[in-house]
């Protein structure tokens, strides 16, 4: 089962900001009132070691003690809101759980996304309410795919709307044009034979790899107007919009933009050898 955190973080956030608000305005006055009032009843309540101080104390934590349930929100609200709005509508982490975008990306890989750069969304709905920028060729995407809409995917974006793919003998062309490839290496794996290659689909190149021991899956489309057609940079081990189709604009989480920390496994040193940009 997936967890849905953003809905979780969202429950947390108002949940807590709610009971202290709440609190604010109706409960805790009660409480100052109901102190306020000890006080004038045990006059010495502010004499350390005296019975006035010690009645008054136990008083307040009978009648007008602050709850547990209020104390932790109060003192849970501004994390957790610092952290939902830098989630929701500026950075978030994710982890690379598969190696359809190798050799760009690898298991283990904790990368950072930019959740601004296409549009300010509402968590969970994924509503924009601003536009800021669109998709361009060649983009690291995160993203809901159409056939699990409640995963995570990342792909590379290799269509935008009304763009025409096609995929012929493992190489690429974009409205006809082929998309400009310099095979760099061939690294055995085992009975796979992958060619590594530098592949110029936006600004700038990045890296992809084939395996020539399998054959390629030929086609050729036309992006539909708001959606986006996405590819892994492991083009033969790859589950992406050859198999599942095309992503809608409403779907889109964010740019992936860097590379944080590696961590291969629990039981692993973390290493940071890989830091840097995602090209």
């Amino acid at each position: 089962m997936t967890i849905d955190f953003p809905l979780i973080l969202v429950v947390l956030v108002f949940g807590s900001g709610g009971i202290w608000l709440v609190d604010a305005l109706f409960l805790a006055p009660r409480r100052r009132s109901a102190r306020e009032a000890l006080q004038v009843e045990y006059p010495g309540w502010s004499r350390e070691g005296s019975k006035d101080a010690a009645a008054y104390r136990s008083k307040v934590q009978a009648t007008a003690a602050e709850p547990t349930l209020v104390e932790y929100s109060r003192s849970f609200f501004p994390v957790l809101f610092v952290v939902f709005v830098l989630r929701s509508f500026l950075v978030e982490p994710f982890q690379i759980p598969s190696s359809s975008m190798v050799p760009t990306l690898e298991v283990g890989d904790y990368i950072l996304v930019n959740k601004f750069t296409y549009g300010i969304r509402l968590p969970v709905v994924r509503t924009k309410v601003l536009d800021i920028n669109e998709p361009r060729r060649g983009d690291v995407m995160v993203f809901f795919p159409p056939h699990m809409n409640d995963t995570y995917y990342i792909k590379r974006v290799v269509g935008l709307p009304g763009d025409t793919v096609s995929y012929r003998n493992k190489r690429l062309f974009v409205n006809g044009e082929p998309v400009p490839t310099e095979p760099l290496t061939v690294v055995p794996q085992g009975q796979a034979r992958m060619e590594v290659a530098m592949e110029t689909l936006g600004e700038q190149p990045h890296l992809k790899q084939d395996d020539q021991m399998r054959s390629g899956r030929d086609f050729t489309l036309v992006v539909e107007q708001g959606h986006y057609f996405m590819m892994g940079d492991n083009r033969d081990n790859s589950s992406d919009s050859r198999v599942w189709g095309q992503v809608p604009e409403r779907d889109i989480v964010g740019k992936a933009f860097a590379i944080w920390m590696h961590w291969d496994s629990l039981f692993s040193i973390p290493s940071f050898s890989r830091a840097g940009a995602i090209k």
